[in-house]
C-alpha cells in the first residue's frame, strides 16, 4: 500500500515565520495551516498570488478573516522543503516594504545556503 505522507515536503520556517504564524488568530491560523498542508502535498493554495518582486518561485498565500489579512510568503519549488520566508499582518492593501525586506532576505539566505551544499 502507498503512503501519501511519503510525498509530503517538509516545511522550513525562516526566522522568526513560525512564531508569527503560531500568533495568528485562530481562524487565520487554521486557515493558513491547511493552505501549507496543500503546498506540502503539491497543490495549489485556494487563494494565493507569485510575489516576483521577492524572488523566482516565491508565492504569497492569502488569508482574510474579520480579524484581518494573514500572509505567508513561501518558495516551494525546490524539491527537498517548502521554505516559509515570513508570516505576518497586513495593516493596508499594499504589502509593506518591510515585510517585501524581510522576505528578500530570507529567501536570498536559502538560495546562498543551497549552492553552499
Amino acid at each position: 500500500m502507498y503512503n501519501y505522507l511519503y510525498m509530503i515536503k517538509p516545511i522550513d520556517w525562516r526566522g522568526n515565520s513560525f512564531a508569527d504564524l503560531r500568533a495568528f488568530p485562530d481562524d487565520a491560523k487554521r486557515n493558513a495551516g491547511y493552505q501549507l498542508r496543500k503546498v506540502q502535498k503539491g497543490e495549489p493554495p485556494d487563494v494565493f498570488k507569485p510575489m516576483v518582486e521577492i524572488g523566482a518561485g516565491v508565492h504569497e498565500i492569502i488569508v482574510d478573516t474579520a480579524a484581518g489579512w494573514f500572509r505567508v510568503m513561501y518558495v516551494a519549488k525546490f524539491e527537498e522543503a517548502v521554505y516559509v520566508l515570513h508570516s505576518f499582518q497586513k495593516k493596508t492593501n499594499k504589502t509593506a516594504q518591510g515585510d517585501k525586506d524581510v522576505a528578500k532576505r530570507r529567501y536570498s539566505a536559502v538560495l546562498k545556503e543551497r549552492k553552499e551544499k
